[in-house]
């Protein structure tokens, strides 16, 4: 019961950041870490959407249990 708390206020953070500018770190496997610039576009209840800026039509997805594992760090620039 406790991982659906952290989880749940992991995705309150996140939705108050919706529409802000973030840098995303994230694990991209064999020692690859991949660092992107991007907007929080949407969230739902088990992932969110960052459009990334470098290609507007791109967008990417990652659950909050991302965040968690910290698979996928986010730096909030507001």
């Amino acid at each position: 019961m406790q991982r659906r708390d952290v989880l749940a206020s992991i995705k309150n953070e996140i939705d108050k950041h919706i529409g802000e500018r973030v840098t995303l770190k994230a694990n991209g496997g064999r020692k690859k870490i991949l660092v992107k610039n991007g907007i929080i576009e949407e969230t739902y209840p088990s992932i969110f959407i960052v459009r990334l800026e470098s290609d507007t039509q791109r967008r990417v997805s990652y659950s909050y249990s991302d965040v968690l594992t910290k698979t996928v760090q986010l730096n909030f620039a507001g």
